[in-house]
């Protein structure tokens, strides 16, 4: 069993920044970022190989926030500039035991609680 929870949200002006933390019991084989909005499906934002440190993104973030991890802290955080607010969202973390479709929600095992991203002015 994995334990996963993330902090860091809130509310933040269009164009600002906001860094999500997550704290894993342990880190997996991949750890991933999804959001949901309301009335949405739950979507990939971005996601880091504990192997390598390999990152993923969605094409709807990239170059606006970053992925990273401090393995002695069991920690995994994203950086998230330029906010629109089409971000606004519950970012969730996750995190996948094996390889395979990386972007694909299903394929996560284990899921925190997800903490709330509000971007608007």
């Amino acid at each position: 069993q994995v334990q996963l929870v993330e902090s860091g949200g809130g509310l933040v002006q269009p164009g600002g920044s906001l860094r999500l933390s997550c704290v894993a019991s342990s880190v997996r084989s991949f750890m991933g970022w999804f959001r949901q909005a309301p009335g949405k499906e739950r979507e990939f934002v971005a996601a880091i190989r504990r192997s390598d440190s390999v990152t993923y993104y969605a094409d709807s973030v990239k170059g606006r926030f970053t992925i990273s991890s401090d393995y002695e802290k069991n920690t995994v955080y994203l950086q998230m500039n330029s906010l629109k607010s089409e971000d606004t969202a519950l970012y969730y973390c996750a995190a996948k035991l094996r390889g395979g479709r990386i972007m694909t929600s299903s394929e996560y095992d284990y899921w925190g609680q997800g903490t709330q991203v509000t971007v608007s002015s």
